[in-house]
């Protein structure tokens, strides 16, 4: 039954839905570089259109991260239905990339910028697409480091 409520596919749809969402009302809401403190100092909304990447790196290369954005969709369309005896870590983790990729592509190739929103003062302004591909990556790299090395069922039955 839980396996049904937190399909993958239920999950990437959830992310790229919920991210766009997310955006579609700071746009509305906002004007950019308008920031609304939720807790002063700490955490605000802050409306940023970012033409790069994770810290603003890469600025104006639109057509490099639409182009690496549809290669890695087309990359784990090719993989995923490989992962079916994987880890669920590891498919999971697939999906929540391919969640968050698909959310900044839809931005990247409706405008050629990234709307972040999410402003903790600490770090870049980022958003929910972002948190999806930095889970799915940690998700991957835990299913990868600590891959189960048990020897499958089926080639362990007496003969």
């Amino acid at each position: 039954m839980l396996r049904h409520i937190f399909s993958p596919l239920k999950l990437f749809w959830g992310i790229v839905i919920f991210d766009q969402m997310l955006k579609i009302m700071v746009k509305m809401a906002m004007t950019p570089r308008e920031t609304i403190p939720l807790f002063p100092g700490v955490f605000h909304l802050t409306y940023v259109l970012n033409p790069g990447a994770a810290f603003g790196l890469w600025e104006n290369a639109r057509f490099f991260f639409v182009g690496t954005g549809i290669l890695v969709l087309l990359g784990a369309a090719f993989v995923y239905p490989k992962l079916r005896r994987e880890s669920a870590w590891l498919r999971y983790g697939i999906i929540a990339l391919l969640g968050g990729t698909v959310g900044n592509l839809i931005d990247r190739i409706y405008n050629g910028l990234v709307v972040d929103y999410l402003d903790f003062r600490f770090w870049p302004v980022f958003n929910l697409a972002d948190i999806a591909i930095v889970a799915g990556a940690v998700a991957v790299i835990y299913a990868i480091m600590f891959k189960d090395n048990k020897t499958p069922v089926e080639s362990t039955r007496l003969r």
